[in-house]
């Protein structure tokens, strides 16, 4: 379906696919295009400024801010919002944010790591004495504090030009005038009815006549509306040292968490340095861990040494290297990854050329590992949302926002209009382990964002959604780009695999060589020599949630995609 838009002076269009139920796993049955190629829907291209997220209003949202003569931080800020509204079991200002930005002014790449500490009082001894040998899942135990909103307060009075009076009106209007829920989402929502029927508050906010929205039908929360109004008279203040807090604080007390008052006055975001490696002539930026980010990377400089157009796309060959790749990068993530903060973590010769030249030599072409230890990178030979915006002056904005599971910790504490993020069930309570839950520590993150630049200027800005899926689908998207030579729709459209079954940093043991879950796409021959290799392969659908944006610089052109199994949309003018 296309429409066509009108929005002040300049004509906007927007491309999107009308989905059936279950369009997630239906990768492989796109349209046919004269030159034989397929994909699900028309690259958007546009010349002025181009926002790609998971949801079509939220897109939308974004847009009008850059034709209101706001920028790619600002665009990305009332995105972020209004996805809180829209996709709430994905993110919120419950949850954390990463992101990484260029600035077209200083030409330099920026990183900011947004994520919340663990409460003050909460310690490894309060799970011993309860018995327990792990984190739940969900519940209070599992909050570490928001760091959302200081994400955008950060973003906002470094590179922004509107207040949050401007940037969170079109989340705050919707809210109370109400949207309608769109298709995927309406079905992820309704999967967590039942645990939000566990909490009052929670129901209160998001269920209706205690069950989810249908797909179509129209949502309000003027609870959360509520929440964005205070943010912006009073702006990040009202969250981490105002009413916002005190409910949250309040409720943590009475229901059996640790949250203290000086755990949220005393939060703050922090600007660090994105680490890259090269992949054929093209730099992949990631953000250093506590995330996950430089799996990517590890995964590349394995990659690179093996001809992987000669193998071909969706070939056994292809497939098996980039599944065994992925085992070594785990394998070391569960090992090493963790807040920098609280201990001397071994990045860069993570990432190191020679590291990967190592790892290379640990892959059989012939046969699956089954076994997968950590190297050891110093020895010396030598859910989430995903939104990225470029606008008119080429400011790159790669920001990535998450409760972690679908609704956090699916509490919503009291009036507030939104869900506590989960990600404290990322620490470990492993004595010996750098990932081991301390007072006031950052856990591991799943999410990422990523951009790639070449000669010294942004080319890609893009990221995927889906927990352990993030670092896989980042490679399979690059290579699809850089090896294949797909577009920027094809590449997020190919069928792709997922291996489950690593260890992770919580401190939980693998599970043999795993499984590899291949979409359809993946022809039955393909899967049939897998298997001989040893593989246990399953079908269903990756996960994930890919937007990116290509910058032709050469043009003065942006490339937009937005794969199908969102409900998003890239919309540019």
């Amino acid at each position: 379906m296309k429409s066509i838009t009108r929005f002040g002076a300049r004509l906007v269009v927007v491309v999107c696919l009308t989905m059936t139920h279950g369009a997630a796993e239906l990768v492989g049955e796109e349209y046919d295009r004269p030159d034989g190629r397929s994909q699900s829907r028309s690259v958007v291209v546009a010349r002025h400024g181009i926002v790609a997220t998971s949801e079509p209003l939220a897109a939308q949202t974004g847009l009008r801010i850059l034709q209101e003569g706001g920028n790619a931080v600002d665009a990305a800020i009332a995105t972020n919002a209004m996805l809180g509204l829209t996709e709430p079991m994905s993110c919120g200002i419950g949850g954390d944010l990463f992101c990484i930005y260029w600035d077209a002014k200083t030409e330099k790449l920026y990183g900011l790591n947004a994520s919340g500490r663990s409460p003050a009082r909460l310690n490894r001894q309060v799970f011993a004495d309860r018995g327990l040998d792990h984190i739940p899942l969900f519940g209070p135990l599992t909050w570490s504090v928001p760091g959302c909103v200081s994400g955008w307060d950060e973003l906002r009075r470094r590179f922004g030009t509107l207040g949050f009076d401007k940037l969170l009106a079109p989340a705050i209007a919707a809210a109370e005038d109400g949207f309608p829920v769109s298709q995927i989402i309406s079905a992820s929502w309704q999967g967590s009815a039942a645990n939000l029927r566990k909490w009052p508050d929670s129901a209160a906010t998001f269920l209706v006549d205690g069950r989810a929205p249908r797909f179509g039908e129209v949502f309000r929360n003027p609870r959360l509306a509520a929440t964005y109004r205070a943010i912006a008279t009073d702006g990040a203040a009202a969250f981490y040292h105002g009413s916002v807090a005190e409910r949250i604080v309040a409720f943590s007390e009475q229901n059996g968490g640790y949250f203290s008052m000086s755990d949220f006055a005393e939060h703050r975001s922090e600007w660090v340095e994105p680490v890259s490696t090269n992949y054929r002539g093209y730099d992949v930026w990631e953000l250093p861990p506590n995330g996950q980010g430089i799996a990517v990377l590890e995964m590349l400089n394995v990659i690179e040494g093996f001809d992987v157009r000669a193998m071909g796309r969706g070939s056994a060959d292809w497939l098996h290297l980039f599944v065994e790749a992925k085992k070594l990068a785990f394998a070391d993530r569960a090992r090493y990854y963790a807040d920098p903060a609280f201990g001397d973590l071994p990045i860069s010769e993570l990432i190191s050329k020679s590291y990967g030249t190592r790892q290379r030599q640990r892959i059989d072409m012939q046969r699956a590992a089954v076994v997968v230890p950590p190297g050891d990178p110093r020895l010396r030979n030598g859910d989430t949302v995903y939104l990225t915006v470029v606008d008119k002056d080429r400011n790159c904005c790669s920001l990535i926002q998450s409760n972690f599971h679908g609704f956090g910790s699916h509490i919503c504490t009291g009036d507030v209009g939104f869900a506590m993020q989960n990600r404290g069930a990322l620490f470990t309570l492993e004595d010996d382990h750098p990932n081991r839950l301390e007072p006031r520590k950052r856990p591991f993150h799943t999410i990422i964002p990523a951009m790639v630049t070449k000669d010294g200027k942004p080319w890609f800005c893009f990221g995927v959604m889906g927990g352990d899926m993030q670092p896989q689908g980042h490679v399979q998207v690059l290579v699809n780009l850089i090896d294949f030579g797909l577009n920027v729709q094809e590449a997020g459209d190919a069928a792709r695999v997922r291996h489950d079954g690593s260890a992770t940093p919580t401190g939980r043991a693998a599970q043999g060589s795993g499984v590899v879950i291949a979409e359809r796409g993946v022809s039955d021959d393909v899967v049939r020599q897998l298997e001989a290799r040893g593989h246990r392969v399953r079908r269903g659908g990756s996960g994930g949630g890919y937007q990116g944006i290509l910058i032709d610089h050469e043009q003065g052109v942006l490339f937009g995609g937005t794969e199908s199994r969102k409900d998003g949309l890239a919309v540019g003018y």
